[in-house]
């Protein structure tokens, strides 16, 4: 009788186990979202990323190192200027939420596109300004967006179109750092003379 009771348990959950799946197999599958990704140097990547972080349909940014030659750089190789690299951020994004051209007018935005020796306080070829394309279309909307900004301006924009390179994502202590150091984040923010420089040049946010 045991026998028999175990031999009925197993077919039993044998079925059950079965119908599981097959109730799983008839569900519909959603699709992984199809992302896009831009990556733009505009000095300390720390403001770059809060910069994105707050807009629709950007979702991640990562701060890194590309432009130059050495692979898997470190903060201090890039900042001592001697890797060839910058510092940028790496924006995924969801084209259906938001465009490439908004993400362009953020980069402007966000940065001085006048200053080639660096950004704000932040002096040295590891933190120029530069648009990384990823394909022809990218590229010419810099070049687009480029002549626009020159003719705002008024000033010979020094900003490089470049194509896009090898990625390498900063140490951990740097990525979200707006957000895991927020008092320490403001005061370098404000002390470095950054939002006071992106006022003069493109007015006050409302």
């Amino acid at each position: 009788m045991r026998v028999n009771l175990s031999k009925f348990m197993l077919v039993l959950a044998g079925l059950l186990l079965g119908s599981a799946l097959i109730a799983a197999a008839a569900e519909p599958v959603a699709k992984p979202k199809s992302m896009a990704t831009a990556v733009f140097a505009g000095g300390c990547f720390w403001c770059m990323e809060e910069a994105y972080d707050e807009l629709p349909g950007v979702v991640a940014t990562t701060s890194g190192y590309s432009g130059g030659d050495k692979v898997n750089p470190t903060y201090e190789q890039v900042s001592a200027g001697g890797s060839g690299h910058i510092e940028v951020i790496q924006v995924s994004y969801d084209p259906k939420q938001i465009n490439y051209e908004k993400l362009l007018e953020a980069f402007w935005r966000n940065v001085d596109p006048l200053d080639r020796g660096g950004q704000f306080c932040d002096r040295g070829s590891s933190y120029t300004t530069a648009i990384f394309y990823q394909n022809e279309e990218q590229k010419k909307l810099v070049e687009k967006s480029k002549s626009e900004i020159e003719k705002k301006l008024g000033k010979p924009v020094v900003t490089a179109i470049r194509p896009a390179v090898a990625f390498y994502a900063a140490e951990d202590y740097h990525q979200d750092y707006h957000l895991k150091n927020p008092l320490r984040y403001k005061y370098y923010k404000y002390s470095c003379g950054r939002k006071q420089r992106l006022d003069q040049l493109w007015g006050k946010k409302g």
